[in-house]
């Protein structure tokens, strides 16, 4: 089990996790314009509490990720809130490709970080988007490691210029970010941090 199956089954406890998917949420719907027309991606969905705010203003949501633990709760929410317009599978598209069908609209939080291949995942969320169409990606600014703390072998976040650059080398335009989230935590070394969030978003050529 990694450490996602391990949280799980209390993700949706905290009122930071929920509050920040909520912000995250109001935040793409300020500025993309979503219909019930949108097929739409959620690439690291865990529990699905991003893609649960946005539900009401979209067709279909498919949601992805690498951790069974998550997954298995993300069905169990399916199946409670008598969703008929969600579903949920175990991908990792750091590994395989994703070639079902093709979305209006890809989105992520808080998951860019952990993925090692990041131009190896940008370009299948450019392959799996249909021209015109959205990336929504709320993550970490670069920060000095201690968000994750020792050991993370992950992003220590993100300088926004340089991955602008690289969702444009992807084929994305009309790129634009702000910041949206800050995130008060108490560090491995036992310090209270600040670490903001942004959300980019862009279009498919």
């Amino acid at each position: 089990m990694n450490e996602f199956d391990i949280k799980a089954t209390e993700w949706d406890n905290s009122v930071m996790h929920r509050e920040r998917a909520k912000v995250v949420a109001h935040e793409i719907l300020s500025r993309l314009p979503l219909t019930k027309n949108i097929k739409a991606l959620e690439y690291g969905a865990g529990t699905g509490l991003l893609s649960f705010n946005l539900r009401e203003y979209l067709g279909e949501i498919t949601m992805i990720d690498s951790s069974r633990g998550m997954v298995n709760v993300l069905n169990e929410k399916i199946r409670n809130s008598g969703s008929d317009n969600m579903k949920a599978a175990m991908i990792n598209l750091e590994k395989e490709d994703y070639t079902a069908e093709k979305f209006n609209l890809v989105y992520t939080l808080m998951v860019l970080h952990h993925v090692s291949d990041l131009d190896r995942v940008l370009d299948r969320f450019s392959n799996m988007l249909m021209p015109g169409g959205y990336l929504a990606l709320a993550d970490l600014h670069s920060e000095d490691g201690s968000f994750h703390g020792e050991g993370f072998s992950g992003h220590k976040g993100f300088d926004t210029g340089r991955l602008a650059a690289l969702l444009k080398k992807h084929g994305f335009t009309d790129i634009d970010h702000s910041d949206v989230y800050l995130i008060d935590k108490i560090t491995a070394d036992n310090n209270r941090k600040q670490f903001q969030v942004f959300l980019m978003t862009a279009v498919r050529k």
